[in-house]
Formats: structure tokens, sequence, C-alpha cells
């Protein structure tokens, strides 16, 4: 009898053991992959969305909080004509203004660094909350088509092109609403669905070409006319050429579908 009890209390005690060593294993495992989540905690995304406009846009991303991280931008777009055409020209709504504007061909690069706050409960994932602020740098191509008047009918006689060419930067500051999605161990999607900004501009274009006065009175008449959205502009038109200055306001809305790995 007492040899059965010391044999039960030594199954007891080895059975104990070995459930306890399992279970601590199992922690031990469990911790060291939370562990190592939490050491790779940064992020490196290309948005693909961005490349339909031929536009090359990545963004590196940093954990530093299980809610939070900072994220800095990048965007570059070669030059070319304007996207979107029918919608810019619905929104500009004047004939003489789009006669130019739709010949325009522009490129620019922007650097955006943004704060981001999750909502979810694992690290770098779910919906959240990103003020931003963003600089960005256009350049320019436009040549400004007006018209050639008689001076003693005031009718249209022909037409003639000033070259201008320049530049432009912008200042702003958004919010973007957007949700990440781990997709595996290593790769995240994240959808920016919408990051409006509001800020400034300043910039100026300009062309050289001998101009007669009648030439001069007509182009400068017809800058007076021109109708550009949010910006103020002063301009001054010699008989050299042709010069024009922008300063007001700016407005942007951010979006794209962006594929990220994680390190």
């Amino acid at each position: 009898m007492k040899y059965l009890i010391k044999s039960l209390a030594g199954l007891a005690v080895v059975s104990s053991t070995f459930i306890a060593t399992n279970s601590l294993a199992q922690t031990s495992a469990q911790a060291t992959t939370n562990t190592n989540d939490y050491e790779q905690i940064n992020l490196v995304k290309l948005n693909a969305g961005a490349l339909l406009l031929k536009t090359f846009s990545i963004q590196y991303e940093r954990a530093i909080s299980r809610k939070s991280s900072l994220a800095l931008g990048f965007r570059a777009t070669p030059k070319s004509s304007l996207p979107f055409k029918s919608t810019l020209e619905s929104i500009i709504d004047d004939d003489e203004t789009w006669r130019n504007v739709r010949n325009l061909e522009t490129g620019s690069f922007a650097i955006t660094p943004e704060f981001r706050y999750y909502l979810g409960k694992e690290q770098l994932s779910g919906f959240y909350f990103a003020p931003f602020l963003r600089y960005s740098h256009y350049t320019a191509e436009m040549p400004f088509i007006y018209d050639i008047t008689d001076p003693t009918t005031s009718t249209v006689v022909a037409q003639d092109v000033m070259p201008l060419s320049g530049s432009m930067n912008t200042y702003t500051a958004g919010i973007m609403i957007g949700a990440q999605w781990r997709l595996s161990k290593k790769f995240y999607l994240d959808w920016w669905i919408l990051g409006p900004n509001f800020g400034a501009s300043k910039g100026k274009i300009d062309g050289a070409k001998n101009l007669s006065p009648f030439e001069q009175r007509d182009l400068r008449e017809q800058l007076a006319d021109l109708d550009i959205p949010l910006t103020d502009y002063t301009y001054e038109v010699t008989d050299t050429g042709a010069k024009m200055d922008f300063d007001g306001g700016w407005a942007g809305v951010r979006a794209g579908l962006a594929i990220g790995f994680r390190f």
C-alpha cells in the first residue's frame, strides 16, 4: 500500500513537472512570436494605384507604439500633359482659360511626413487617422495662345503663341483616413481612402518674345481674363516678353492603394 501511494505521488510529481514545462515552452514560444512582431516595426510601401497615373509613390512607416507610427512619403511625376482633362474642363468652365490650360505640361515631386493613430488592436493594422504635411514642387510649360486684333475694327485677325515656363511650390496640411491590413507575415495592404489637404502656393512662369505694342496690348488683356481657381496672380507684359507670378491658396486630395513589406 505504501509502495502504491509513493508510486502515485511520484507519477503526480512527474506529470506536474511535464505539464509545467510544456506550458512554459508554449508561453515562451508565444512571447518569442510577439517579440518578433514588435521587433519588426518598419514598413516600406509602393503605391500601386499611383502607377496608373504615371506617378511613382513610395512610403516608409515606422511604429513608435502599438497604436501609433510615423511615416514619410515621396512622390514623383515626370513631365506630361494633364490627366482627367474632361473633369478639369468642367471645373475651369472658361473657354479662353481652358484653351491654354489643356496644352499645359507639368511634372512634380512631393514629400509628405505624417503621424498615424490606429484604431485596431494589432500593431500597424486597422483603420487609422493620419494628420500630415506636404511640400510639393511643380514645373510647367504652357504655350499661351492669344488673339491678335485689328485696332481699327477690334476684330480678331490672327492668333499667336507666347511660350511660358516656370515652377511653383505648394505647402499644405491635411488628414488622411485609411486602413491597413496584414496579408501575410511580411506583406501588408494599405488603403489611403481619403486625404484632403489645403494650404498655400507660390510660383512664377515667364517667356521671352519680341512683341509689338499691339501684341502687348492683346496679350495683356487676355492674361487679365484668365480664371485660375484658388490662386491669385499678377502679370507683366513688355516688348521682350511676359511673366506671371502666382501667390494664393492650394488644395489637393491624397488617395491610393499601397503594397507594403514589413521588416
